[in-house]
């Protein structure tokens, strides 16, 4: 078949949708159907930590009917997606066997930075100049109920991203019981969100300028509404967004549903969500904010796409992953040379050993991260290296991994230094295949990192080769690789006992 009919199901904090779409390399994705029930799953959560029985218990309703229409269009895939309404709760994983039980359907819980990573591929198989556009520093805020992520482009590199637990819904449910009795309540609201992008700026922007926004969710669609000239148009300038927010703030809610046709689900979070881009817009002196118009069930689509070849994205999302690890780099003074050389072993290495190790393309991604941001623990403690290294990667959000991946690159790191203990002492903390894992990883960056230990990249250029039970490490240099050669023993037996191979270094003097 030259197409395949594919289900994206977004499990939101406000609502649950799915979208049907056709997906073919002929024609791209081309959605078939919509549905969407409001369900303020987040509400109980924000509020109470956990999510209701009798949320629950409608939620694999809404599924089930959801389950029914995938039948009618004869949907050959899905891909089901939680938000953080699940992701919070302290129940999640009654409320995930009770979906599975009822509905037979797999949801999966995306980590915060596996979610945004898949709307910016939403974003740029949407957006038909992103590379252009993001050639300018461009900021994205990709608004959810729980919490908003901004993410900033440095000439096409991913060069910021971070969280900020300011959704709209979370600080409706925060301050709403005062938006009655406190005359100054835009006021309050006006300072809270203030304070958190105030904080955003100094840390993170300093002297960089936005020149483009680009804004998605739920809410910045609704505001389109407010101003009719803007149906058909894909940006709304600062003036207009004046206007949006003096409208939202001069209105109740109902008023807003009713005038405009927004739902009232929607229109109760209008007045944060406006905040929100109002102070930013302000702050950052962009020009526009680009609306691209696309949900999470677009992005979800627009991942399974490009995951199965079926429509190429025009954009090096590895990149982006890679260029946030550098960011964590050299926010952590970590030596750039030394890595871009350690790089280049560590690589060597890993395609070198692919038969032997049985690793895919994306632990030699984990690999390549682990490697940029394995000396940044020294920015803490010089002697404590890698603990400290441990605890700011498990604290870093780094676009595009899942917590599981973020906890195998720390561990990894952590290791690279650090005494990796028996299996059987860290039986409680992680399973067999991922202790295999990290060993595997943790061998090949001790003994690429061993090359350069003295940090003064005497090595030109290396070339290893697999030869029965010896990796052959050729490396041409004219300098002085004593200390190398050294240090080099301690990490060879760690790779022997891990694979069975032993390192071998041998110099080719180049004149």
């Amino acid at each position: 078949m030259a197409y395949t009919i594919f289900a994206a199901i977004d499990v939101g904090s406000n609502d649950v949708s799915m979208k049907i779409y056709q997906i073919s390399a002929s024609r791209g994705i081309k959605k078939l159907d919509y549905v969407r029930q409001y369900l303020a799953l987040g509400k109980d959560t924000y509020r109470q930590g956990k999510i209701s029985y009798d949320n629950v218990e409608e939620l694999c309703q809404v599924l089930l009917r959801f389950k029914a229409k995938m039948k009618e269009y004869k949907v050959q895939d899905y891909k089901a997606y939680a938000s953080s309404a699940i992701r919070e709760a302290a129940n999640r994983e009654v409320i995930l066997d009770q979906i599975k039980l009822k509905t037979d359907i797999d949801v999966n819980v995306a980590s915060n930075s596996e979610r945004h990573y898949l709307m910016y591929k939403g974003i740029a198989s949407h957006t038909a100049d992103f590379n252009n556009v993001i050639q300018k520093n461009t900021a994205i805020l990709d608004m959810g109920a729980g919490s908003v992520q901004i993410s900033i482009f440095d000439k096409q590199a991913l060069a910021i991203t971070q969280n900020l637990r300011i959704g709209a819904m979370r600080i409706q449910g925060l301050l709403e019981n005062e938006r009655d009795r406190i005359i100054g309540f835009q006021d309050m609201l006006m300072e809270y969100v203030g304070n958190e992008l105030d904080t955003f700026n100094n840390f993170y922007m300093k002297e960089r300028s936005i020149k483009n926004l680009i804004a998605v969710g739920d809410e910045i669609d609704a505001m389109r509404k407010i101003i009719p000239k803007l149906s058909n148009k894909d940006s709304i300038d600062s003036e207009q967004m004046n206007e949006i927010y003096n409208k939202i703030a001069g209105s109740q809610p109902n008023q807003l549903g009713l005038e405009y046709g927004i739902p009232l689900e929607v229109a109760n979070i209008l007045l944060p969500a406006a905040v929100i881009y109002k102070i930013f817009l302000d702050r950052s002196k962009a020009e526009l904010i680009w609306t691209p118009g696309i949900d999470f069930c677009d992005s979800i689509a627009a991942d399974y796409a490009d995951n199965k070849k079926k429509v190429p994205l025009n954009h090096d999302f590895q990149e982006d992953i890679l260029s946030m690890a550098r960011s964590i780099a050299k926010r952590f003074h970590c030596n750039k040379t030394h890595i871009n050389d350690v790089l280049v072993i560590a690589n060597e290495i890993f395609d070198r050993m692919k038969r032997v190790h049985g690793l895919d393309k994306r632990a030699r991604l984990l690999l390549q991260i682990a490697v940029i941001i394995h000396d940044c623990g020294k920015y803490i403690n010089m002697n404590a290296g890698g603990e400290d290294a441990y605890n700011i990667i498990m604290a870093t959000e780094i676009i595009g991994l899942s917590h599981k991946e973020r906890e195998l690159v720390a561990n990894v790191v952590k290791y690279n230094t650090v005494w990796l203990p028996a299996y059987h002492l860290l039986d409680q903390h992680m399973s067999r295949e991922d202790y295999i894992f990290i060993s595997k990883l943790t061998a090949i960056l001790r003994v690429a990192n061993a090359l350069d230990r003295s940090h003064k990249q005497k090595i030109s250029s290396i070339k290893a080769t697999l030869k029965d039970k010896s990796l052959i490490i050729v490396t041409d240099t004219i300098a002085d690789i004593s200390l190398e050669k050294t240090l080099f023993t301690s990490k060879a037996d760690f790779f022997e006992e891990v694979y069975g191979i032993r390192p071998i270094i041998k110099q080719r003097r180049t004149f």
